[in-house]
């Protein structure tokens, strides 16, 4: 099963599932589970292939949803689930599979659409470090700058870096086989009926006036709102925003 990480103990209401995106985990929602954590009880995990969950030779999106089905259940059955980006996909592939498990879904900037961006060039970076010659994240910031412009990209590939063990939390060959898959998203039959909240920032351009169409055929209770100012990164650049936009629709306060 998933690595799995639960701040809170409330056991009134089912919990609340938060799932990272690409070259993300669990600890990324740190500071946003901890103030839902005063209310309800929160529950991160590591997807497939990020953090200490384990590694497979594939990264599908009917994958991802049954990982995240086994946790929900292992957990008491139900959960209100909040997925950003490629979490988002999954999050919405698990909503449409396995609706009985999900009472609210909340997706952050992603749309049930195929991109045509890929992040390989990230991927090969990251393979193309000598960990043998890092001896602190600041050596490694330094030697990934030549290839990796945007020291907020560093930065947030590097949380994915053991720097002592010398070698990434990340399967890299298996992300980097299965980006296509990763960037696209899978043919998908039936809606799922409950509450749907896609929440996307400002100046983004991940959800487009075009996807709504296929939006609303797949989650006809889907509403939807931009948090301004923010980007792709919502959740960490506009975090307090954020975290009013769910606690609203979860209905928290």
């Amino acid at each position: 099963m998933l690595a799995t990480q639960t701040l809170g103990n409330d056991q009134t209401e089912p919990p609340i599932l938060i799932v990272h995106g690409l070259f993300g985990s669990g600890r990324n929602w740190g500071v946003i589970a901890k103030r839902l954590a005063k209310v309800r009880r929160v529950i991160t995990v590591d997807m497939r292939n990020h953090g200490d969950s384990f590694r497979a030779d594939s990264q599908s999106y009917p994958e991802m949803a049954e990982d995240l089905a086994e946790v929900i259940r292992s957990e008491g059955g139900s959960a209100d689930v909040i997925g950003h980006s490629m979490g988002g996909k999954a999050a919405m592939v698990l909503a449409l599979t396995h609706p009985d498990l999900v009472r609210a879904l909340v997706v952050a900037d992603i749309a049930p659409t195929a991109y045509g961006h890929s992040q390989l060039h990230l991927i090969e970076a990251m393979q193309a470090l000598d960990l043998s010659q890092i001896e602190t994240r600041s050596d490694a910031d330094a030697a990934l700058a030549d290839s990796v412009e945007e020291r907020e990209t560093r930065a947030f590939l590097l949380q994915s870096l053991d720097v002592r063990g010398k070698s990434w939390k990340l399967n890299l060959d298996t992300l980097a086989r299965d980006m296509d898959v990763i960037t696209g998203f899978p043919e998908m039959s039936g809606s799922f009926s409950g509450p749907t909240f896609f929440l996307s920032g400002g100046q983004s351009d991940y959800v487009r006036p075009e996807h709504r169409e296929e939006i609303k055929r797949l989650f006809p209770e889907a509403k939807q709102a931009k948090i301004p100012g923010a980007g792709h990164w919502l959740h960490a650049e506009k975090p307090r925003e954020f975290e009013a936009a769910l606690r609203a629709f979860l209905n928290l306060d």
